[in-house]
């Protein structure tokens, strides 16, 4: 166990900036990816980008550590029900219900994680106070933002 949460912790190196832009993005939909992921180095720098790097270990490590046990026992049990071993198609199930088990035992870890990754809300304000009306759109998304992020901020 020890090895898979280390793994998750260097996974989380390239996972947390991906999701980060991801997001920002899907808070705001007319800022786009790219713009999201430019602006967000040029107020935040580089740890704008890991910005939730510990919460979402904090979630990632629970998660495989539910899921991976719970795997491998339906499918030891299955294989002692049925006396053979599983086929994929009964793998890839018992991995859909431990997948699906460990996202909601972990749904409130997943959702402290969105709110410190959307907690960003005055770059956002200040990206739309720049536009000088030229991009309503940009303000709406700011507010967007702000709305998503809730009280995080």
């Amino acid at each position: 166990m020890f090895a898979a949460s280390l793994g998750e912790m260097v996974a989380c190196l390239i996972r947390v900036p991906t999701e980060v832009v991801k997001q920002r993005s899907q808070a705001c939909p007319t800022l786009g990816t790219r713009k999201v992921f430019v602006e967000t180095i040029r107020q935040e720098g580089i740890s704008g980008l890991y910005r939730g790097f510990g919460s979402t270990v904090k979630r990632e490590i629970p998660f495989a550590l539910v899921q991976f046990p719970l795997w491998e026992f339906l499918k030891v049990l299955w294989s002692w029900k049925q006396n053979s071993a599983v086929d994929s198609w009964q793998s890839a199930v018992c991995g859909a219900f431990a997948g699906g088990f460990s996202a909601a035992v972990t749904t409130p870890l997943d959702v402290a994680k969105t709110r410190i990754m959307l907690a960003k809300v005055r770059l956002w304000n200040n990206i739309a106070a720049k536009t000088n009306g030229r991009g309503m759109s940009l303000y709406r998304d700011a507010k967007c933002w702000s709305n998503s992020a809730g009280q995080a901020a």
